[in-house]
């Protein structure tokens, strides 16, 4: 299969391509969080924004942005924190912040409320799609959730890897 972004195939763009519009264009939210455990929460987040040209000279703006999004997340009070003191919903949302670090266009999420209790999963659910609405942001989920699912505008089922009618 093809991999096609704004019409770009990423697989035959060269790997300094792909991994330019991979840090700055589209943004994963990893179901086991893939937070690292020597990082605080807030180092966890400002990460992404360090793969951009000039992202040294740039750190303050960089802190504030990913001190916000902590904030956007409700986690504004756990950024020194390591990833092993949050509960799991603490960091599935560190890890959505994470995600939405470089402002991407398309934001990749599995399982995104998969590890959290009702109110945090609608939580972040709202967020997720307010953002989208706001930003225009695309929104990929991927969930075994029906109730997610039917939130979204288009959904497509796979079975054995395959998409059923």
């Amino acid at each position: 299969g093809r991999v096609l972004y704004r019409g770009r195939d990423l697989y035959a763009a060269g790997d300094r391509e792909r991994s330019a519009i991979r840090a700055q264009k589209i943004g994963f939210v990893f179901q086991a969080y893939h937070l690292l455990p020597e990082l605080t929460v807030l180092e966890n987040v400002l990460l992404p924004g360090l793969s951009a040209a000039g992202a040294f000279l740039r750190g303050p703006k960089l802190r504030a942005r990913a001190a916000d999004l902590l904030g956007r997340v409700g986690l504004s009070d756990r950024a020194a924190h390591r990833p092993n003191e949050l509960s799991g919903g603490e960091q599935q949302r560190a890890a959505l912040a994470r995600a939405l670090m470089n402002g991407p266009e398309l934001l990749l999420a599995d399982e995104p409320t998969g590890n959290l209790d009702s109110k945090t999963g609608e939580d972040v659910l709202r967020y997720l799609f307010e953002l989208a609405a706001e930003r225009r942001l695309t929104l990929v989920i991927v969930t075994h959730n029906e109730a997610v699912a039917a939130r979204c505008q288009r959904h497509v089922v796979l079975r054995d890897g395959l998409p059923v009618a």
